[in-house]
């Protein structure tokens, strides 16, 4: 399978190559540019060709804002409002999105919000054969600084904060970065993951394989000649290991996971990437009373690309051992390190894959349909409970429609399936609507 993808990959790459410049796709993102008011703190230049000059130069910035190597589908827009010293070396914006999800469930309701194969119920419950909700979980509130220094050249600051929290409702911190030319510092997306490869989808969950840890990091990102960017990064870790307590026990963490990634981009927004992560997990043999040390590694070949004006290809797959932490239906259990059940006292890092391929169509720039496909499979090295997780297959089929260039709804299905090591299935069926307002 994993063959068959990397095949398909680079396929689209080879075809999107030849592709138009412009997509589709690309033109609801300039609609979105035309969309700001920029605000002069301090008077505005005097000479109407130097204004231009430097609105033209804010643009430049806001558009790599839309196309930044870490973005999804689903973060909020740039600021409506921007507020620009007369000189052009600050530039500074507040907005936030106001998103409001709606779900019914039927056929295997999931206790969550995000709709995840691992949660399908296996045993049938007659009093939660259907479920409606409602949720506001991806509200946020933002706060950016784009600026230059004689000495610290090109800087960005970036807060984000959402209604994710408790009952979906609490405030919590999602980012807090500074980019300082090639290096960024903060609390950002992992090296490891790749949103803009990951397809839209009205449900917050996304795919089943979907890698998306968000970690406290130092990281390196230089562009090379426009077509090449490369990236390292130390990232404080989040080990989710299946100690029990009585046999095993886990390790204060005490080494940084450590990510890298090498991607080929022939045009804004279109891109090819092979990225790594190694990880060291420790845990306690309270048997032998001993620590021990393993090592956890994950690869993912992730692209997007827009291989004819009105479509647009993503594609991710990913294999390793000790990563399932990282995202994905295993992130919901703790399969980093699990235990071996032929030596009490004694774990090892399991090995899993995923994959997702994704397929967008614009009708229109602020008009489109995607569907989706994924899978996540548990490959363990040794015996385990029947009942334990084997794999879990979704799909989705939505629609997005742009209003304005601040107003989003979407509509969506999805269908997702549970196998267990004991062959037993259940299948579960939701359907979706959001509307967003992004100032």
């Amino acid at each position: 399978m994993l063959k068959k993808i990397a095949a398909i990959a680079i396929a689209t790459v080879a075809v999107s190559a030849t592709a138009q410049t412009n997509s589709l796709a690309d033109a609801q993102i300039d609609s979105l540019l035309k969309s700001h008011k920029i605000v002069f703190l301090d008077g505005k230049p005097s000479d109407s060709d130097e204004k231009d000059r430097i609105i033209d130069s804010l643009r430049t910035r806001i558009t790599e804002f839309y196309y930044d190597q870490f973005r999804h589908f689903s973060d909020p827009d740039a600021p409506y409002f921007l507020f620009l010293s007369r000189d052009a070396q600050l530039a500074m914006g507040i907005g936030g999105a106001v998103r409001m999800r709606a779900y019914y469930d039927w056929d295997g309701a999931q206790p969550s919000p995000g709709f995840a194969p691992y949660l399908i119920p296996m045993t049938k419950d007659p009093a939660n054969r259907r479920h409606f909700d409602t949720t506001p979980a991806g509200t946020s509130l933002f706060f950016r600084v784009i600026g230059r220094n004689k000495v610290l050249g090109n800087y960005q600051l970036y807060i984000e904060a959402n209604f994710n929290g408790y009952q979906s409702r609490d405030f919590h911190l999602k980012k807090a970065y500074a980019i300082v030319n090639d290096f960024t510092i903060g609390y950002a997306n992992s090296t490891f993951s790749d949103p803009a490869a990951v397809p839209p989808t009205v449900d917050a969950q996304g795919p089943a394989n979907k890698i998306s840890p968000t970690a406290t990091l130092i990281r390196y990102m230089p562009v090379i000649k426009e077509k090449w960017v490369f990236a390292v990064s130390g990232e404080t870790p989040s080990n989710s290991l299946g100690v029990d307590g009585e046999h095993t026990k886990k390790v204060s963490n005490w080494m940084p996971d450590w990510a890298a990634f090498a991607q080929y981009q022939w045009m804004k927004g279109q891109h090819v990437r092979l990225s790594g992560i190694v990880r060291t997990l420790s845990y306690r043999d309270l048997v032998s009373e001993q620590n021990h040390n393993i090592a956890g590694w994950g690869v993912q070949l992730s692209s997007v690309s827009h291989p004819a004006d009105p479509l647009t290809l993503y594609l991710t797959a990913s294999y390793g051992k000790g990563y399932a932490g990282t995202g994905g239906d295993l992130s919901i259990g703790s399969y980093d390190l699990v235990a071996n059940p032929d030596i009490t006292g004694k774990m090892y890092a399991p090995a899993s894959y995923g994959w997702c391929l994704g397929l967008q169509y614009n009708f229109r720039p602020n008009l489109f349909v995607s569907a989706n496909a994924s899978q996540t499979r548990y490959l363990p090295q040794h015996t385990v409970n029947p009942a334990e997780y084997r794999y879990g297959i979704a799909a989705a089929v939505n629609v997005f429609w742009n209003l304005t260039p601040r107003i989003q709804v979407g509509a969506e299905y999805d269908y997702g399936v549970r196998h267990d090591f004991s062959g037993a299935s259940r299948s579960a069926n939701r359907v979706g609507a959001m509307c967003m307002f992004s100032f």
